[in-house]
């Protein structure tokens, strides 16, 4: 099987190009791929499939000819990842299977409209993010409250006094899984000026990753919460690079770089 890598702010997957979706792409494949040690190493894998050949989305096929079936690196099937977005979308412009401008995917999480920048930056629309409330995550024995943020998956964003950087996010925080029965992703982040945040995300299914697009969204919706806002511009600062988010009334945009790193040819088998 052909399989290529790309990352977004260091947000790594390895990319399966499946068009006629016929690969069977399993759980304990997968797993095997994300292997750092054993397989190639990502983040999570996303299966480039033509929309109309996938049944869980095939109704969008009239807007989005292709979808991202996401999986996270655990080989669980995910709803949405932002920066993966933005990766699939490099693929699909470098490979001509769509042209530079604005284009539509499929995503388990609804149908997302990218676009090419001047810059060479990918812009996602992420949709409008949901508040559903307050929730508590705890690291380390020490509890901080945060806001549950539907983004297509879930998340639980917290803004904390002590600095990010000294963190140990090696283990799963712990949440209210009767808030959050399937996982959650959980943003710890510290304001650090107008409009700006530092973060760290632990995500289900992948512990600590350099990066997280929804994730970055959704810390910016929290961070505009502290000051009683829900527009503007929010430059956030994640281990792997720096992202902006543009939250507005009726939805959200994720910008940042996105890049193909290698391919080659996948060895692994069951």
């Amino acid at each position: 099987m052909r399989f290529l890598k790309g990352h977004g702010t260091e947000n790594d997957f390895v990319i399966l190009p499946d068009p006629g979706g016929e690969a069977g792409v399993t759980a304990s494949l997968v797993a095997k791929i994300c292997d750092r040690r054993a397989g190639i190493g990502a983040d999570g894998v996303l299966v480039v499939t033509r929309t109309k050949e996938s049944p869980e989305v095939a109704e969008h096929a009239a807007v989005a000819e292709w979808f991202m079936d996401y999986r996270n690196a655990d080989g669980s099937v995910a709803e949405m990842c932002g920066n993966g977005v933005r990766v699939f979308a490099r693929y699909l412009i470098d490979e001509g299977l769509e042209k530079p401008g604005e284009f539509m995917l499929a995503t388990r999480g609804g149908v997302r409209k990218v676009r090419v920048e001047p810059n060479g930056d990918i812009t996602v629309d992420m949709g409008k993010p949901v508040v559903r409330g307050e929730s508590v995550a705890t690291v380390g024995g020490q509890e901080y409250r945060g806001l549950h943020i539907d983004m297509g998956n879930p998340h639980l964003a917290c803004a904390i006094g002590d600095p990010v950087v000294q963190l140990d996010l090696h283990y799963q925080p712990g949440f209210d899984p009767g808030v959050f029965p399937a996982g959650v992703n959980i943003e710890l982040f510290n304001p650090v000026g107008t409009r700006r945040a530092v973060m760290r995300v632990h995500e289900r299914g992948c512990g600590e990753t350099r990066s997280c697009g929804t994730g970055t969204v959704a810390t910016a919706v929290a961070a505009a919460a502290l000051t009683g806002e829900t527009t503007g511009t929010w430059t956030i600062e994640v281990p792997g690079g720096t992202l902006t988010v543009v939250l507005e009334e009726e939805t959200s945009y994720l910008s940042g770089p996105a890049v193909i790193v290698a391919r080659g040819e996948l060895m692994l088998a069951e």
